[in-house]
């Protein structure tokens, strides 16, 4: 799954949100303005001291999409430096209810494929992820037929 839980590196911990329809992923837009500015992404950011992911990934959603998380498995794992600092990024599998977004930091939102996810201005950061992602949502996918297979036998 390509998950890398420890970074002796990493100053800073990260978290993504991994919301899945079908085979879209829910991304956002970043605001003009800093360095990744326009930038497409997932939704997530900064764990404060003390947080768990879960709560940080919790915390992400409400503030910038105004929307109660449900944070599922860690899907991928990766680490990426920022502004002379070394940060570990890990991603989970989100589920929130999409009627009742609003941006806050962003300026769209949409579901996007990952091979049109591949062609957008993606921060660098979360492109990281695309690899690892597409390998565990490909996995998921057959387990899932697998059961869906079971069950008509």
């Amino acid at each position: 799954m390509g998950i890398l839980e420890k970074n002796p590196g990493a100053e800073k911990r990260s978290v993504a949100g991994i919301a899945v329809k079908g085979n879209k992923l829910f991304i956002v837009r970043r605001g003009a303005g800093g360095d990744l500015g326009g930038k497409w992404e997932f939704p997530g950011g900064k764990a404060e001291e003390g947080e768990s992911d879960e709560a940080a990934l919790e915390r992400e959603y409400r503030e910038e999409l105004g929307v109660r998380a449900g944070v599922g498995p860690l899907l991928a794992s990766s680490f990426f430096a920022h502004n002379g600092m070394n940060f570990s990024l890990n991603a989970y599998r989100v589920s929130f209810d999409e009627k009742d977004v609003r941006l806050s930091e962003h300026t769209e939102w949409r579901w996007a494929g990952l091979e049109d996810i591949r062609n957008l201005d993606f921060a660098d950061s979360d492109r990281k992820l695309l690899d690892p992602l597409e390998a565990e949502l490909e996995k998921q996918a057959r387990v899932q037929q697998g059961k869906a297979g079971a069950r008509l036998a």
